[in-house]
């Protein structure tokens, strides 16, 4: 299958078609995440086509979408090298005068996944499989293999401290930001947890930039059992104060919105189109257990802490954000309290009160992990 080279017989571009803005892509064992970000939507027939290799024609197995409704012309013409042992590299190219190709050559393949995603425009295409030379086993950390998550064991916990590098997020009183509170207290939540024996894997441990599709990259790339973001939050009302702990779910509610929009960076009005996906992960299965895990973090943020500084209880929510949306695992995402409040950012800004909130959040994940011990012994006794 060769791309048609369109733009080199001529063919002039149709009026209103959307653009490849950018291909990125990211390597981990087991796992690569290829990410094409267009200036418009693509049509909605999308579907990745597998294709075996062509000796004749020097191709190998590869994988293939068209994207209608978008010009690439020769934007990509000498492809883009992966050769990451999972795949080959990325291919895209004119294929009709209304729509381009998304070659992936692959080098080993087991599965894969789509996506699409918006503001900005992005199809996502995950492709799992063991990279050419490693043995079963070599790389990828055992967490259960195919239990539900019911019954997976909990041994990898990834953190996730939100924003960071050219996103500050919220932005408190006195000029806090939003990122440092992240940084400072994922920090704090991993040492805590690596003490209980638990593997920790940060998406950053540093002010860097991170795209949310590669946050999650990060988490499924080393088989996480759990996935916990942590904010802060922000409000118009100075007076809002408070914690809050949300999970995913497919019926969120409508309070959950504004705080969607702005941790996914969208217009408010856009957060529902999150819903048309969801149907593709498997959320009868985990949502129920982050709904749990969200229960006893909630729960030891609002009981554990010391009367004076004991936060107000916002409660347990569901929310449509994309940083869970794409965990396939039980995922949380904690509001530990309001940069806009004057109170809250005075404590926030303490690294001993930080330290304290890792304690209690820990603890949540500790009350969660021993629950899935007891489940998982009693279903394997005879």
């Amino acid at each position: 299958m060769a791309l048609v080279a369109l733009a080199l017989l001529g063919v002039q571009r149709p009026s209103g078609l959307g653009d490849v803005v950018e291909v990125r892509h990211w390597s981990y064992p087991g796992y690569t995440r290829v990410v094409v970000e267009l200036s418009k939507a693509p049509g909605s027939d999308l579907e990745v086509r597998r294709l075996p290799a062509d000796a004749s024609a020097k191709r190998p197995e590869r994988l293939y979408l068209d994207l209608g409704g978008v010009w690439v012309g020769r934007g990509y013409k000498a492809g883009i090298p992966v050769d990451d042992g999972l795949l080959q590299g990325v291919r895209l190219g004119q294929n009709t005068v209304r729509t381009t190709r998304l070659v992936i050559d692959l080098q080993h393949y087991e599965r894969h996944r789509l996506l699409t995603l918006t503001h900005p425009h992005r199809v996502v295409v995950d492709v799992y499989g063991r990279r050419g030379g490693e043995r079963p086993g070599e790389t990828l950390p055992d967490n259960g293999g195919s239990l539900p998550p019911a019954l997976r064991p909990v041994r990898t916990v990834v953190i996730d401290p939100g924003h960071g590098g050219r996103d500050p997020g919220a932005i408190g009183v006195g000029g806090l930001r939003e990122k440092d509170v992240t940084l400072a207290l994922g920090k704090s939540l991993g040492k805590r947890l690596a003490q209980t024996g638990l593997r920790v894997v940060y998406t950053r441990d540093s002010d860097r930039s991170l795209d949310l599709e590669e946050r999650t990259a990060i988490a499924e790339s080393v088989r996480g059992d759990l996935f916990i973001s942590v904010h802060a939050n922000a409000a118009r009302r100075r007076s809002v104060h408070g914690v809050e702990t949300y999970y995913l779910d497919e019926n969120h509610e409508r309070h959950a919105m504004n705080l969607a929009a702005r941790e996914n960076g969208i217009p408010r009005g856009q957060v529902n189109v999150l819903q048309q996906t969801l149907a593709k992960l498997y959320l009868q299965e985990v949502s129920p257990q982050s709904r749990r895990l969200a229960e006893t973090v909630q729960y030891h943020l609002v009981n554990g802490l010391p009367r004076k500084r004991r936060p107000v209880d916002l409660g347990v929510k569901k929310g449509p954000f994309y940083v869970l949306f794409l965990s396939n695992m039980p995922a949380i995402l904690v509001e530990v309290g309001f940069l806009t409040h004057k109170g809250e950012a005075r404590l926030l800004r303490d690294s001993d009160y930080l330290d304290a909130l890792a304690a209690q959040i820990a603890a949540g994940v500790n009350q969660y992990r021993n629950e899935q011990r007891t489940r998982l012994a009693r279903t394997s006794a005879p």
